[in-house]
């Protein structure tokens, strides 16, 4: 035994140690000496020996299979192993929703809930992503408010009025330079945006954001030309 070769050697160590400072001592010192080394022997022996009954323990202990761990700590949450590769997938699925931003962020909102309430999102594997990860980023989505777009109006043309004039009514644009959207809204009755005749009927849609920032910055910056 290696643990019997080990005490051996260090047995006749300590005789050879004992021996040397057995030449320079008196004979009190050197049994004093021997005492001290003895009682290390002891100490090293009872460790040895503890060592050995732990050696021993392990190769009586049967470790368990790796599969049975996973399907142990699956039986803590109530899970098994497909309910688990589900788990996984509907985590996956969600994820792609949020990344790609899939309004509305509300009803995404709602599946991470689902998710944290599964008790298998306490697994190590899914913690991390459930809790935090997925939660910072539907944090950061920054949904778009919709544009509620108004019921068109209907405009009957009358004598005097050009697209211009009609862009520019308070109940309408109340900008000339927005006549375009008229035009482009009527191109079906409108062959010609300098001629436009009494009684034909526009329809006058809404200006989005963009557009009505734009024609409000034409209008800004319009500077009539000076009167001669």
């Amino acid at each position: 035994m290696k643990f019997s070769r080990f005490f051996a050697v260090a047995s006749l160590l300590l005789f050879i140690s004992a021996s040397t400072f057995a030449q320079e001592m008196t004979k009190e010192e050197w049994q004093n000496e021997m005492t001290r080394q003895k009682a290390k022997l002891e100490s090293l022996t009872k460790e040895s020996g503890t060592l050995q009954n732990d050696v021993n323990t392990l190769k009586n202990t049967k470790i368990q299979d790796y599969d049975d761990c996973v399907a142990e700590m699956y039986a803590l949450v109530g899970a098994k192993k497909a309910d688990v590769d589900n788990f996984r997938k509907m985590i996956s699925e969600l994820e792609g929703k949020i990344n790609r931003k899939e309004a509305p962020k509300a009803d995404r909102a709602k599946d991470l809930l689902a998710l944290r309430q599964n008790k298998i999102s306490a697994l190590p594997e899914f913690f991390n992503k459930v809790h935090v990860d997925l939660q910072k980023a539907l944090d950061a989505w920054v949904e778009e408010v919709p544009v509620i777009k108004e019921t068109d109006i209907n405009y009957a043309v009358v004598k005097g009025d050009c697209l211009w004039k009609i862009a520019g009514k308070k109940e309408h644009y109340q900008n000339g330079f927005a006549w375009p959207k008229i035009y482009q809204a009527n191109r079906d009755q409108i062959k010609n945006p300098n001629l436009i005749f009494p009684k034909q009927t526009f329809k006058i849609p809404s200006l989005t954001q963009d557009e009505k920032t734009k024609y409000d910055k034409l209008k800004k910056n319009y500077k009539p030309a000076p009167v001669k």
